[in-house]
């Protein structure tokens, strides 16, 4: 990250850190000693976006206060529920566990007081003097650190002789607080809990007293805990139980404009939404829709949910209806437009919509162009709705979603069209009659049946990308565009170039069908 002037290494991993490279070297110097690093740039306001996320799911699964110090420290209150996970050492393990399969790495510490907490997960070496495990209550920092097995618990009422052999940078106070205090001679915790306090105030003023005092607890640290987002939930209650299509259309015709002014309020857009009818036999039914972009477009809403309302099974009456809200995203005020001109480009996202409430939003997706020679590496899945990009540029959509085929975006070469899928694999053909060595085939069977051909282009030669592989070097591919008796046409290449044995066998494979 970029330091007035300078740049400098903001985070290292492991593996940098034993080569020498710390946080605050500038990159130059980092360079210079160690060649061929891995250099990404830093991004704060995401990694605060993690950070916040981490902590809303720590407050939902283990404890309701949750908070966050600095920018690289969480508070845990472990007040009643540490026995809920079967101890403090245990929930610790637990807590490590978790935090390992989403890819953090911590060192965990838990004491009496916050600020013991945050002192042992930042300064104290792991494996010295573990208390056994505790049922009182306690608090829990978690704090950055690299070792999986990195973990203190600090027996009660033990906290001060903890924190005494700690330095006073553990105490979290200033810099020029540091400074003075070791002028003095003054380094360590114990050293400055047994000097008197009217000195130190005189000297250094309240701040430092009381950060001594918190941490041994002799002063409260309130904590300042985040409080997860409530979910938005509609509900719908019934005098009489309901058990009539139209009468679940009618009842939502009210819920959805409900759940879309709380998704505005909040400004929100529904990705995921499901209906809830309680039945009066307790058996729940559930209509899940899912959208390819948030949105609280009331009436697109309500076209979803009531095409499925056949899902419903009213039994002996519905007693309420209630609208979830399962996935919400940010979602700000939007442009509206009235331009009807060809140049306008459709919002497919309705459309995806309708059809993913039929067939799921995991069953379609859209092609996008990859770099390469080879036909089956120059094409890769995509969200139905992400716009493809190459060199910097965005390649325009037109309102079938087909990619526009300027060549300064697209891989394939416009001369030379390919069939819009190909075949997983290529399948070998059988009883191939064709002249060398440029010549297309005359007839060939695919999957037991022949065919007869009665066009043909090509051959469109394709080679090997040796920078990838040096088993390609010498791979050539011909391909050509045949077609049958039928009118069928079909994308046909031959592994070598008829003239020598290195570049390929002569097999003949059907790679794609035209439609």
């Amino acid at each position: 990250m970029r330091e007035g002037n300078r740049v400098v290494i903001a985070a290292a991993d492991p593996a940098a850190r034993a080569l020498g490279l710390v946080p605050g070297m500038a990159l130059a110097q980092a360079r210079a000693q160690v060649a061929g690093l891995d250099i990404r740039p830093a991004d704060p306001e995401g990694d605060r976006a993690h950070l916040a996320g981490l902590v809303v799911a720590l407050a939902r699964r283990w404890t309701p206060t949750v908070a966050i110090e600095g920018e690289d420290t969480l508070f845990l209150d472990l007040t009643g529920v540490a026995h809920l996970h079967g101890g403090e050492a245990a929930m610790a393990a637990r807590l490590r566990r978790m935090l390992a399969r989403l890819g953090y790495s911590a060192r965990i510490a838990i004491a009496d007081t916050p600020g013991a907490a945050w002192a042992l997960a930042h300064f104290r070496h792991p494996g010295e003097s573990r208390g056994p495990e505790l049922q009182a209550i306690s608090f829990l920092a978690l704090g950055p650190g690299f070792r999986r097995d990195d973990g203190i618990l600090c027996p009660p009422g033990r906290h001060a002789e903890a924190l005494a052999p700690l330095p006073i940078e553990a105490l979290r106070i200033d810099a020029a607080a540091v400074e003075l205090l070791h002028r003095l001679g003054v380094t360590r915790i114990g050293q400055l809990a047994a000097m008197p306090r009217a000195p130190l105030v005189r000297r250094f003023g309240a701040t430092l007293a009381g950060q001594l005092e918190r941490a041994l607890g002799w002063l409260p640290e309130p904590l300042h805990p985040v409080v997860p987002p409530e979910p938005i939930a509609i509900p719908q209650r019934f005098a009489e139980p309901i058990g009539t299509a139209e009468a679940i259309e009618h009842w939502l015709g009210t819920l959805v404009p409900r759940l879309t002014a709380a998704l505005a309020e909040k400004g929100l857009g529904a990705s995921r939404v499901e209906l809830v009818a309680d039945r009066v036999d307790g058996v729940p039914q559930h209509i899940r829709i899912g959208l390819a972009r948030p949105s609280r477009d009331g009436a697109h809403l309500l076209r979803l949910l009531v095409r499925r309302i056949e899902q419903i099974e009213p039994g002996y009456g519905i007693d309420a209806l209630t609208l979830h809200v399962r996935r919400a995203l940010p979602l700000g005020a939007e442009p509206f437009t009235e331009r009807l001109d060809e140049e306008a480009t459709p919002d497919l996202a309705p459309l995806v919509d309708t059809l993913a409430t039929r067939i799921g939003l995991g069953a379609m997706w859209r092609s996008r162009p990859v770099e390469s020679d080879v036909p089956e590496r120059s094409v890769a899945a995509m969200g139905v709705l992400d716009a493809p990009e190459r060199g910097g540029a965005r390649a325009k959509i037109d309102d079938v979603g087909q990619l526009d085929r300027n060549p300064a975006l697209h891989p394939w070469h416009p001369e030379w069209p390919k069939p819009a899928r190909l075949l997983r694999r290529p399948e070998r053909l059988d009883h191939v009659l064709a002249e060398l060595p440029d010549h297309a085939p005359r007839r060939f069977t695919w999957r037991g049946c022949p065919h007869r051909v009665v066009r043909a282009d090509g051959p469109e030669r394709i080679h090997g990308e040796w920078w990838k592989r040096a088993a390609e070097s010498a791979q050539v591919r011909d391909y050509f565009r045949v077609e049958d008796e039928q009118g069928r046409r079909y994308w046909l290449f031959r592994k070598g170039d008829g003239e020598r044995s290195v570049t390929g066998d002569l097999s003949w494979y059907l790679h794609g069908v035209f439609g």
